[in-house]
């Protein structure tokens, strides 16, 4: 059994990591300052620690515990709002890693990083991870810098580390509304109370859509792996198609600026580790969505 920290683990994806952590055996910690997190989300056996990595003080009182990993997954993870407000976003996104980081220095846990895959420059498909970064925008700039540090941190103090670049996740307890719902949470919002799906663009963008569960398995397995590993299905589907698989009625918005037109993931090298894709979007919407 390890001591686990799991920052960020009231939100969507944390809570299914401590969710599988605990399931398997370990001792769990939840760090989060509620902001986008919900109590719903917190495993009930797991310890809740209110708390801000942006706040030195919070992370002081971090250091009283010894933690053997520390699963790093609080993020401001949305595009459109790191554009308009790019000062609160790098605040969370770069300044609290580094506080996660001098944790992680002091105390010699391994760091498991949730990445993303807006890093890419997204030209070259399926994107490796060794594939040219070209940032589009301050939410994408703000995940490479934090990576940037995380390699900083391990060839000057040994920090060990995995790094997870997430494709489009989506699942159980997504955020449905707001600044940070993702596609999929809107587009089912949307069709469960009968409005008409908002579609930006001409709706022919793909996304690698990645199941949150195999998202989480990724970041237990992540535990016993070093360096940086993408985390997509390997394929991906226009949003048109998705909102054919959900049915319903349909409306166009403007083009969201700055964004990667297709998404694509390479997961060989997590697939030679023994993880795997379990779960197809397709399927998933038709045992989701009320007929």
């Amino acid at each position: 059994m390890a001591k686990c920290l799991v920052v960020g683990g009231a939100g969507f994806i944390g809570g299914h990591v401590a969710d599988l952590l605990i399931e398997e055996g370990h001792e769990v910690t939840i760090l989060d300052n509620m902001s986008t997190g919900k109590l719903d989300n917190v495993n009930p056996i797991a310890r809740l620690v209110e708390a801000d990595i942006t706040d030195k003080t919070d992370m002081q009182l971090l250091k009283s515990t010894k933690y053997d990993y520390v699963f790093h997954l609080a993020a401001l993870a949305r595009i459109q709002p790191s554009i308009k407000d790019p000062l609160t976003t790098h605040k969370t996104n770069v300044e609290g890693t580094l506080h996660i980081l001098e944790y992680c220095r002091s105390s010699g846990a391994h760091l498991i990083f949730s990445g993303s895959s807006s890093i890419y420059k997204g030209d070259k498909l399926p994107t490796k991870e060794d594939d040219e970064k070209k940032p589009l925008n301050p939410y994408a700039l703000q995940k490479l810098q934090a990576e940037q540090y995380i390699q900083i941190y391990s060839e000057l103090y040994g920090t060990t580390y995995t790094i997870l670049r997430y494709f489009n996740v989506y699942g159980e307890r997504q955020i449905l509304d707001g600044a940070y719902a993702a596609v999929v949470g809107i587009l089912l919002d949307q069709k469960a109370n009968d409005k008409s799906m908002s579609v930006t663009g001409d709706g022919e963008q793909r996304r690698d859509f990645t199941y949150v569960k195999d998202v989480a398995k990724a970041n237990v397995m992540g535990m016993n792996w070093n360096g940086i590993f993408n985390i997509g299905n390997g394929d991906n589907k226009s949003i048109n198609e998705l909102t054919v698989a959900i049915g319903g009625h349909r409306h166009h918005l403007p083009e969201a600026e700055n964004e990667v037109r297709v998404t694509l993931a390479d997961n060989t090298r997590a697939r030679e580790q023994g993880w795997k894709p379990t779960m197809q979007i397709e399927d998933w919407i038709d045992s989701v969505v009320e007929r």
